[in-house]
């Protein structure tokens, strides 16, 4: 028996670049190589995988929920294992849970949790994402406008031990409520500051990137748009390459030729990158759930409070990386990366890429990006 395996495919995308025919080697969980699959070396057990895509898995910086809960109700670790759970079997392999706008004594709950999943290395979890409260009421989107609030010197000072704590935190923050003062501390202390939920102009939103943001949540949506007089927040992600942009990707929340401009324009070297906005539903097949006491309706692709406001999205990353490709136009290359690299650089964090000595998180794709089997750090953790 070895822990020596060589994992030949028609095709392997690293993260950055695709291979012809090579081989993934993995050692000890451990990616130890990718070479030409007939110069696999001796004393590794090869298993080919036919004319499928291998590829180093996928990574969400924005996911609310998963497998019937929402982060907001995890009351215990294994509620958390189970939100990232949801996801693994549709490709993800590393993921930010997302806690959106709730009080302090939750946020307070879930940071700690996020703390223990970590030092009991939860399977996928790299980290929290806080969206809110510190954000526009004008542009809440679904989020509880009971609960947004400004940033106090408290709330900065459990950020940044929070940060010390984590493997990552991003936080989404409306420029207009937060000082920069704040934002430079908050980076300074290793916080990843993503503005979005905002009404900011472009000058506004280009002082948070002086002063350290370097993210857009959910690009076109709950914020300024471009506008010829003021192009607004969504300017400020275009044009500044200090941004990168989380875009979700189903048809619904951006259009498709919105996307395609967006693509075109977009200043490096910050990039935009996919998210789900995943809520509780993902894993599961029921059609409507709550979100701080409201009725969360799913229909037809949509997520929508009864009002008809949309509230997270109903689509995963491999959906999103078919859209992109089949109705925006994006080479099949892009789209991976959108979902591998990049969001793993925003997060500086070693996932998203199959490079040596990186753990072997893998995703086997059929046609159309159809998920047929997941690995985390070399363990099957899908059907074969």
């Amino acid at each position: 028996m070895t822990d020596r395996a060589a994992y030949t495919a028609k095709r392997v995308f690293d993260g950055e670049a695709v291979h012809e025919n090579a081989a993934v080697l993995v050692a000890g969980g451990r990616v130890s190589g990718i070479v030409p699959a007939s110069e696999t070396p001796a004393g590794f057990a090869v298993e080919d995988l036919g004319t499928g895509l291998l590829s180093a898995g996928l990574v969400d910086l924005q996911v609310n929920g998963g497998g019937g809960l929402m982060l907001g109700d995890a009351r215990t670790v294994d509620d958390l294992a189970a939100i990232c759970a949801a996801h693994v079997p549709l490709g993800t392999t590393a993921m930010t849970p997302t806690l959106i706008t709730d009080t302090p004594e939750a946020a307070r709950r879930i940071v700690s949790l996020g703390v223990e999943a970590a030092a009991k290395g939860v399977p996928a979890f790299h980290g929290l994402h806080l969206e809110g409260p510190h954000l526009s009421v004008q542009r809440k989107g679904a989020h509880d406008a009971d609960l947004i609030r400004p940033m106090t010197a408290e709330d900065l000072s459990f950020y940044l031990e929070a940060a010390r704590q984590l493997p990552s935190l991003m936080i989404t923050i409306a420029p207009e409520t937060v000082a920069p003062e704040q934002v430079k501390a908050l980076r300074e202390g290793g916080v990843h500051v993503s503005l979005g939920h905002t009404g900011a102009g472009y000058d506004t939103c280009k002082t948070a990137a002086e002063a350290g943001a370097t993210c857009v949540t959910h690009l076109f949506n709950a914020m300024s748009p471009l506008q010829h007089r003021e192009p607004g927040l969504v300017g400020a992600a275009l044009d500044l390459g200090a941004f990168n942009a989380g875009l979700i990707a189903d048809g619904i929340h951006v259009d498709p030729v919105a996307i395609r401009i967006a693509m075109k324009s977009k200043r490096g070297p910050g990039q935009i990158f996919l998210v789900t906005d995943a809520m509780s539903q993902t894993g599961t097949n029921v059609r409507s759930f709550t979100l701080g006491g409201r009725a969360i309706f799913r229909e037809n692709g949509m997520l929508c409070l009864e009002d008809g406001t949309l509230a997270g999205a109903d689509i995963d990353l491999p959906a999103s990386m078919r859209f992109l490709c089949d109705v925006v136009g994006v080479d099949r290359r892009t789209a991976l990366t959108m979902a591998t690299s990049r969001p793993a650089d925003v997060i500086r964090l070693p996932v998203g890429r199959l490079k040596q000595d990186r753990a072997a998180d893998m995703v086997l794709f059929g046609p159309d990006f159809a998920v047929k089997r997941v690995w985390l750090a070399g363990k099957v953790h899908g059907p074969h």
